[in-house]
């Protein structure tokens, strides 16, 4: 291990022994699998066949992993070489499913391949971006990445699916011994104990729940009328491909918003897996845009959901200070094999929610705090309040007040979509001007000094 990697227990550029890579990298399948639920409830929505279901999640799940395996090897121009794997992006969902009911399938196909296009357009602007974004302004975004998962971690937690669902004094005793269970065996566990904590986890509190609520371990009785192996059944719906420009708008704010979310993923990647670095590198963060954008390209093309980097597993990797990039690959390989094997992702998705909420929640709480350590770790002053204060507000406020920006014009809705991209904007636009008189005032000095 390098020296500056000698505080993790495997750093980026690290291969595990293949025992561990296999468990290690289980870990995050296991949340990765949280995405599959998106197709299911897509097909669920357009009211169609299991079998239309089965495909569908098929092709997700080999587009997230196809995109996991090349974020994650580093090729010489595409690929951050970050662990950062790639699941269905929710933030897609809506949009897909807009397109689907306007033109079917091969509408959302089309589109989501021009919102990778989009993505991919996008991702050399970043390299000019080099000044805009000081210390404390990636310690906020990569808080800010494990804020962005709270919503979901949460209502998880409590084992709700459907706005108004009731809470179930059950559930949140599972999701909270849940997550106990990893905490303290993150905490007080050593060498497999330590690094596994998830795993232990999520089986602790699979099986407290299996006893508890005995529904749990009667779902499981779908397992043995699954095949083991099983090829997608390309149905009618996935031969054609279309675009309608008339969606153009929406797709192409939602790409910027999906490129803003994973500019903050590669960011937080960066910083946990070289954290002795000073300033940002924006080769790699560039290199993992464009992958990403191929990714959601690819997944259009395939007949899956719209892909995105994700930051459960970012903090995953910050949390247990395992950030081989390898595991991503292998990850990555182990969900492309479980697209075909029916009986093994129906066993994933009957893993309790308050389980699933227990794990995200224990991925962000390092993200959080890694980037407030960051963030308070220079000198502040009132111009940095301003700064943080501002874009906090009214990033938080698309979480709290959704219904607001749903009534606003383009141009606002734009940038105000989800906690993490409006706060990142914001901060990058009220750092320059606040620090105008400082920009003038330097400029002045140059000239004078000619």
């Amino acid at each position: 291990m390098s020296e500056n990697n000698r505080n993790l227990e495997y750093g980026v550029n690290d291969v595990p022994p293949a025992g561990h890579l296999v468990m290690l990298s289980i870990q995050h399948v296991l949340l990765m699998f949280v995405s599959v639920a998106l197709p299911v409830i897509f097909a669920g929505q357009m009211s169609e066949s299991a079998e239309f279901a089965a495909t569908l999640v098929t092709f997700s799940m080999i587009a997230s992993g196809l995109g996991s395996i090349l974020q994650s090897v580093g090729l010489p121009f595409i690929g951050s070489g970050y662990l950062c794997p790639n699941v269905c992006g929710p933030s897609y969902f809506s949009v897909s499913l807009s397109a689907a009911w306007i033109g079917g399938l091969p509408l959302m196909r089309g589109m989501i391949m021009i919102a990778g296009l989009i993505e991919m357009v996008l991702a050399p602007v970043v390299q000019k971006l080099k000044h805009v974004f000081p210390k404390f302004i990636v310690g906020l975004v990569v808080a800010m990445v494990g804020v962005s998962v709270i919503n979901m971690s949460v209502t998880s937690l409590f084992g709700l699916e459907y706005k108004g669902d009731a809470l179930r004094s059950e559930d949140i005793l599972i999701g909270f011994t849940s997550l106990m269970v990893m905490v303290l065996s993150n905490l007080w566990g050593k060498g497999f104990m330590k690094i596994y904590c998830l795993l232990t986890g999520m089986f602790a509190g699979w099986i407290f729940a299996c006893i508890l609520e005995p529904e749990y371990l009667l779902s499981l009785a779908k397992v043995s009328q699954t095949p083991f192996f099983a090829l997608p059944v390309i149905g009618p719906q996935f031969h054609d491909i279309r675009f309608d420009f008339g969606l153009l708008i929406p797709f192409v704010v939602i790409s910027i918003s999906g490129s803003l979310k994973s500019f903050g993923n590669l960011l937080a990647a960066q910083k946990i897996s070289e954290p002795a670095r000073q300033s940002v590198d924006f080769v790699p963060i560039r290199k993992g845009l464009l992958a990403d954008g191929f990714s959601t390209f690819l997944a259009g093309l395939l007949g899956g959901m719209a892909v995105d980097t994700s930051s459960s597993n970012i903090g995953l990797a910050g949390s247990t200070r395992v950030l081989s990039r390898w595991i991503g690959v292998t990850a990555g390989i182990i969900f492309i094999v479980l697209a075909f094997c029916p009986r093994l992702t129906v066993v994933l998705t009957l893993m309790p929610k308050p389980v699933l909420g227990a794990s995200i929640i224990f991925a962000g709480c390092f993200m959080i705090c890694t980037g407030l350590l960051e963030m308070f770790g220079e000198e502040w002053d009132s111009r940095k309040t301003f700064v943080v204060g501002i874009s906090l507000i009214f990033g938080l406020s698309t979480a709290f007040l959704p219904e607001l920006y749903a009534r606003a014009p383009v141009m606002i809705t734009m940038f105000f979509t989800d906690p993490l991209p409006t706060t990142t904007v914001l901060a990058v636009i009220l750092h320059q001007v606040l620090n105008l008189d400082l920009l003038a005032a330097r400029l002045m000095r140059k000239k004078v000094d000619a």
